[in-house]
């Protein structure tokens, strides 16, 4: 659930669920007290229980009336006084209880004087009723209880002194008790709901979040987070989900590269050191004297040179490999004719396999106008690096080599095929990973930093190819990869 939503929901729960409950509250606690001095089941409903009781009534209206009462036995005359009148009618407790004093048919005196003057004309006349201290008046329609003391005025007139309580007024004390503690519970209540519901949707997940950016911050990039929630919280877990397997992406990524530049490193190192220690040793032999004939020298210059060449080859690898881990490879696309292009290279690289008693097939069954846009450099490192690679694990006293050029439609497939040992199947899937070698003894004779076949990968996929390998043990591998014709539009007529 959105915030916005839970906040709605939150006001909304405030403002009707305490009025609901109190409505509830109020019709329980009538009940009850309608029908708790007569038993269950509920009997027939009497709501003048939920105000004051007469008799509370006539007891409030009794303590003015016994006062006035004793006062006109000792001191009638001071009825006549209306300072005295006022300072009565200010003591007495209840605000909806006041006097009104007649003077023969006159208004002598009036508490309030605004319901005195809607009262004053039905007030029984002098001693027209027969007072006692339980007599009273209850006028129905009014709502009003009256008390009626006669007296004489100090000149003889005739007056009437009135207790008068307004009835509907007063609400039962026991009903305000009630729903004081009612109310008080309603508010407990709905207070204590909407925190739970707010720190179970909203705290409790902010807590996990935290404490699986501690993992985050510690290098646990295991601690998952799962959760079908909706609205802010479901996408904040979300997000968290996925930083969590990008961070652990990116660090897999950046510890498998240190182990790669490690190995590198040390691939590179152990095959330095083969040619460097026959140069070493071959300059030691000139220096010592053993090359004493011309054709010792000679041959003593020349694997030198090669040595020296083995350990350009490696150094113009490294770089070129720091180039493709940063993406930095020159490239110059060219349109380039394939039967040109791809005959002038098997004649380059021809010469090179003869002289390695290495046989080399080619064919070309590509129409003779099909282009390519390519960089000849680059793929000419391509050839290069799979041919040598053939030619590294060639063990045939006879070996081949056969180049086929196919023709597949909208795209060319490159075929190079060795006789030599062939990749064990287990090993296939794995020989264009950088720095992969299917010779773990690392001998001199092939040596290798393992990252050939992931430069060529490289390059194919960046003229917009893809490349694979079939191999069988002991028969031969064929590398496959395959490039788009550059196909020329035809203007509309």
């Amino acid at each position: 659930m959105r915030f916005k939503t839970r906040l709605r929901v939150t006001f909304v729960t405030i403002v009707i669920l305490p009025l609901v409950l109190t409505v509830l509250a109020f019709c329980g606690i009538g009940l009850y007290l309608m029908n708790v001095q007569r038993g269950f089941p509920i009997a027939k409903p009497d709501y003048t229980v939920l105000a004051e009781s007469m008799q509370e009534v006539v007891d409030a209206t009794d303590k003015a009336f016994y006062f006035l009462q004793d006062q006109i036995q000792k001191d009638a005359s001071r009825l006549a006084d209306v300072e005295y009148l006022e300072y009565v009618n200010s003591q007495i407790a209840r605000k909806t209880t006041y006097l009104i004093v007649r003077k023969e048919n006159e208004l002598y005196y009036a508490g309030n004087k605004e319901a005195a003057e809607i009262i004053f004309p039905r007030l029984p006349g002098y001693q027209e009723r027969e007072i006692s201290e339980d007599s009273g008046i209850y006028y129905d329609e009014l709502d009003k209880f009256v008390k009626q003391l006669d007296f004489i005025f100090p000149d003889g007139g005739k007056g009437s002194v009135f207790v008068i309580t307004k009835v509907n007024s007063l609400i039962s004390k026991h009903l305000l008790r009630d729903m004081f503690i009612a109310i008080f519970f309603i508010l407990m209540f709905t207070s204590l709901m909407l925190t739970r519901w707010i720190h179970r949707g909203v705290f409790n997940p902010i807590n996990e979040l935290n404490v699986a950016m501690r993992k985050i911050k510690e290098g646990n990039f295991e601690y998952a987070l799962q959760t079908d929630a909706k609205g802010e919280i479901g996408d904040l877990y979300r997000n968290y989900e996925d930083m969590r397997l990008r961070l652990k992406e990116t660090t897999e990524e950046s510890q498998e590269s240190e182990k790669q530049n490690r190995e590198l490193v040390s691939n590179i190192s152990h095959d330095l050191k083969t040619p460097i220690t026959a140069i070493k040793g071959y300059v030691e032999g000139i220096m010592d004297g053993v090359a004493v004939t011309p054709e010792k020298m000679d041959k003593y210059i020349k694997t030198i040179y090669n040595k020296a060449n083995d350990m350009e080859r490696l150094i113009n690898e490294l770089t070129y490999y720091s180039g493709i881990d940063n993406n930095r490879i020159p490239y110059n696309f060219h349109r380039i004719n394939v039967a040109d292009y791809f005959g002038d290279c098997v004649e380059e690289v021809g010469l090179d396999l003869e002289q390695k008693g290495i046989e080399l097939n080619y064919s070309n069954l590509a129409q003779p106008d099909t282009v390519v846009i390519a960089d000849p450099e680059q793929m000419k490192k391509v050839i290069n690096n799979i041919i040598s690679n053939s030619v590294k694990y060639m063990d045939k006293a006879q070996g081949v080599i056969d180049i086929r050029i196919l023709d597949e439609v909208d795209s060319i497939r490159i075929e190079i095929e060795d006789n030599g040992k062939g990749i064990a199947q287990k090993d296939l899937p794995k020989i264009f990973e950088r720095f992969y070698r299917t010779d773990a003894s690392r001998n001199s004779a092939q040596g290798g930093s393992g990252i050939g076949l992931s430069i060529v990968k490289k390059i194919v996929e960046d003229h917009g190819g893809y490349i694979w390998a079939a191999s069988r043990e002991g028969e031969g591998t064929c590398i496959n990869f395959v490039l788009r014709k550059y196909i020329e539009l035809q203007d509309e007529k």
